[in-house]
């Protein structure tokens, strides 16, 4: 394992911008080491990173992240942490469910909608 990735490593690595990790940076969820104007991103930060990600992609907010990196750091801990992941995982779930359902529901009026003017349209063919 590697002292320390730079921030074109870490772009390349996880296909983000640099103003995504300078960004988090701001947010405080990594420390990059500063040598001049030089990021150097240590390899905890790279994991953070992959993290902050993950947390994302999962629909995750910046400051659900920023809650759930901070429990490791202190009390409750990672027991904590875990339990915290497994609660808001639950409510996002149940989030999923409910867009899906409104999807589903909203597919079923377009379908509704769009056999009534083909049922209208026939009609209008038949009376002219």
């Amino acid at each position: 394992m590697r002292d320390h990735y730079t921030i074109t490593e870490l772009t390349r690595e996880f296909g983000i911008s640099t103003r995504t990790l300078r960004f988090y940076e701001d947010e405080g969820l990594i420390h990059p080491v500063r040598r001049g104007r030089t990021r150097l991103f240590r390899p905890a930060d790279r994991v953070l990173v992959r993290q902050i990600l993950r947390g994302k992609r999962l629909g995750f907010s910046i400051a659900e992240i920023r809650e759930i990196i901070q429990m490791y750091k202190s009390p409750p801990g990672e027991a904590g942490q875990l339990r915290t992941i497994i609660d808001k995982a639950a409510e996002k779930r149940e989030e999923l469910r409910q867009k899906r359902k409104d999807i589903e529901d909203t597919l079923a009026e377009l379908e509704q909608v769009e056999e009534a003017c083909l049922g209208r349209l026939a009609e209008l063919r038949v009376t002219s």
